[in-house]
């Protein structure tokens, strides 16, 4: 298993558990949109910061072998993710925003440039704020379609502000096999024991890789986009099971394991999928605090000596915001989407009916890279 992508899927399942711990609340994010920005700030990280940032980014996986290997591994991951000619629109872009007067070395612009295809801009935070925050977010909108227009909402850069990671990842896909949306129709979806809601849902009647995971009673579904380079992974646990306890299990080596190929069947499984879209907003900063990495995030602690010469830089906000829309023709997202499977049983077409919370993954085939990460649970 290439030691990247355990890296960066232990960190995507890692993000899922912490995101979600609110069961009732929708999750959609892209955690390889967030790895790749993170490590770029990574790369001018020293001693005890980038000790928590190899913690928190499961970076151990890789550094073993030579910490020399996460640069030019993300830089091909970036390759492959942004290639031109696919049949589907897949866009990441990163970039740094420091303050003007802030002496960045040009070393580290030179890195990001080199690995990350990012420029480190410089901008007049400490007199102009809001135009800084502005231009940051037009940057973003530009980058994700209009899809994410207001990344940095009023007051959450000040003159204060040196550094700010931004990136954002846009991804529209149809469906190899489209819903017809006349079989679509309201369904009633199970949020919990005692709480349904509508749901428009669709209807396919086709042949899918699916396979039962017996260990934690749930079914998986992949479903293909056009091309085959990109697959919607959607786990269901049985209705009887709470997706509190499939996210519990889920490691990245079991994921790939469960979404091997050359383990699903393929079978005629008729097909029920809520259309649905999602528009989430994640202050990561708690997030990665959680997860061990705090003294980047703490003047006087944070060592980025590798980006600036000057004392005190610290990461002043890591903010990720993300979008996704599941309907008929496929899938358009700034951030995320979804997956679903089916019992095998010879004597009638298997059924594999959402109509209850899941778990669904965009994944990227050729790298087995998890692009998008979410959770449906309440339309």
């Amino acid at each position: 298993m290439d030691p990247l992508q355990e890296a960066n899927g232990t960190f995507a399942l890692n993000l899922l558990r912490i995101l979600g711990e609110d069961i009732s609340k929708n999750v959609f994010f892209s955690p390889f949109s967030i790895s790749s920005a993170l490590a770029m700030v990574f790369m001018g990280a020293k001693g005890n910061t980038a000790s928590q940032m190899i913690q928190a980014l499961s970076l151990d996986k890789c550094c073993g072998k030579a910490e020399g290997d996460i640069h030019p591994g993300f830089r091909s991951l970036l390759t492959e993710v942004n290639k031109t000619g696919t049949q589907y629109l897949l866009r990441s872009a990163n970039r740094l925003f420091g303050e003007k007067t802030c002496d960045f070395l040009a070393s580290f612009k030179d890195s990001c440039r080199k690995f990350y295809e990012a420029e480190l801009e410089e901008l007049d935070f400490k007199s102009d704020t809001e135009q800084s925050r502005q231009h940051i977010n037009t940057w973003v909108a530009k980058k994700t379609e209009d899809k994410i227009k207001e990344l940095l909402s009023a007051g959450t850069v000040n003159s204060d502000t040196l550094l700010v990671l931004v990136n954002a990842i846009y991804f529209k896909g149809n469906w190899e096999e489209q819903f017809d949306k006349e079989d679509t129709r309201e369904m009633p979806f199970k949020v919990s024991k005692n709480e349904e809601k509508p749901v428009q849902m669709m209807f396919k009647k086709s042949t899918f890789k699916m396979t039962y995971i017996g260990e934690i009673f749930t079914k998986i579904l992949m479903l293909p986009y056009v091309g085959n380079e990109l697959n919607m992974i959607i786990m269901l646990p049985d209705e009887h099971v709470e997706l509190r306890t499939v996210e519990k299990e889920i490691t990245y080596e079991k994921f790939v394991e469960w979404t091997r190929l050359d383990k699903m069947d393929d079978e005629e499984v008729e097909v029920f999928l809520p259309r649905f879209k999602l528009e989430e907003n994640y202050d990561m900063k708690d997030v990665l605090c959680k997860l061990g990495m705090t003294d980047a995030f703490e003047d006087g602690r944070a060592d980025f000596s590798g980006i600036s010469s000057k004392q005190g830089v610290a990461l002043s906000k890591v903010v990720h915001k993300s979008f996704v829309e599941v309907n008929e023709e496929g899938t358009e997202a700034a951030a995320a989407t979804a997956a679903i499977m089916m019992l095998r049983c010879a004597s009638f077409v298997p059924r594999f009916c959402a109509d209850r919370p899941f778990l669904f993954f965009i994944q990227h085939a050729k790298t087995n890279g998890i692009l998008f990460c979410g959770r449906f649970s309440s339309p």
